[in-house]
């Protein structure tokens, strides 16, 4: 399953609205550099899919940018419910699935709506823990290995 880096944004401190980045550096010390949630642990970095956000949008109706979900890469379509435990490859980095990023009350926030839309299968994204480093940049290929590919990519 492939997709691509459609945006990269960091928070350099917590509570503060994400800059949106053309490239960054993924560090199993740090996450996504610069950002400011980066500490080893399995919500290093967190992952969201186009379709998915879309499904959220449309069901509130209004389009939001992506960044209001405050995640760290948005990705094209890329099937993310369920998918604990799989892995993420982009470039020379990989990250492992650790579980679905659930929505928070910052949601309501941003729309009344927004939280449960966020709720039905993974709308929200995935956070991940960084496995191994690499640059990435926009436009990269992503892909979620499958279950018999994630023990050769070890």
């Amino acid at each position: 399953m492939k997709a691509r880096l459609l945006g990269i944004a960091v928070k350099p401190h917590r509570l503060q609205p994400m800059q949106l980045v053309e490239a960054g550096e993924l560090s199993p010390q740090a996450g996504l550099v610069g950002d400011s949630r980066g500490k080893p642990g399995p919500r290093q970095v967190t992952l969201l899919s186009l379709a998915a956000w879309h499904a959220a949008c449309n069901e509130i109706g209004v389009i939001l940018p992506w960044t209001e979900r405050r995640a760290n890469l948005l990705v094209g379509d890329l099937p993310l419910y369920q998918s604990t435990g799989s892995r993420i490859v982009i470039g020379d980095a990989v990250l492992e699935i650790c579980g679905e990023t659930d929505p928070c009350e910052r949601m309501s926030a941003v729309h009344p709506r927004l939280f449960d839309a966020l709720a039905p299968d993974w709308r929200g994204g995935v956070c991940c823990r960084v496995l191994r480093g690499g640059v990435i940049s926009l436009d990269m290929e992503v892909e979620r290995l499958s279950d018999n590919r994630m023990a050769e990519s070890g």
